[in-house]
């Protein structure tokens, strides 16, 4: 008899939490309902988040490194890009702060001036179609770099070795 009514108590309130559930909430909030909601999309600028790993390249197009991090002031203006320098998967690797306005950003592909082919090379930084082989098949795109919503590098007028030679930046804690 215990058991019974145990298992009809156990129905009984699996049933109410079913009904409980499937009620739909009502709306209260505390905040004003706003008149205008905009969202503006941002064609020229670039994620802070997405900076993080791109490479950081010198005049000649040697790779020298690639952005670990942007220190801004507490107005929100970005002053200083720490650049990480050699090593082997951060193992290594020497960091180096280096003024932001000094690095010039790129959205085009590194130029590649060497002879032969280029392994590691990036496709032109373009929008290209290209044609449908069958009449129910969309023509193919490849989206610009304008929308990746980060530059494709940086560049820094300095070596590798002359980054290496700077003093290394550590962040107090």
């Amino acid at each position: 008899m215990l058991m019974k009514s145990i298992a009809a108590g156990l129905a009984g309130t699996a049933l109410f939490a079913t009904v409980a559930f499937a009620q739909s909430p009502t709306a209260t909030t505390d905040k004003a309902p706003s008149a205008t909601t905009t969202i503006t999309t941002a064609s020229n600028e670039w994620r802070v988040s997405k900076m993080s790993g791109v490479k950081v390249y010198n005049e000649a197009n040697e790779n020298i490194g690639s952005i670990n991090d942007l220190l801004m002031d507490k107005s929100g203006a970005i002053k200083i890009a720490v650049i990480g320098v050699g090593g082997f998967l951060g193992m290594g690797e020497h960091l180096v702060a280096v003024p932001y306005e000094k690095l010039k950003f790129v959205n085009e592909a590194v130029a590649y001036t060497g002879a032969g082919t280029n392994p590691g090379a990036k496709p032109p930084a373009s929008t290209t179609t290209g044609a449908a082989t069958g009449t129910d098949r969309p023509a193919t795109t490849t989206t610009s770099s304008a929308s990746k919503w980060y530059p494709d590098h940086a560049v820094f007028n300095a070596s590798k070795d002359e980054l290496k030679n700077m003093p290394e930046f550590k962040y107090s804690e």
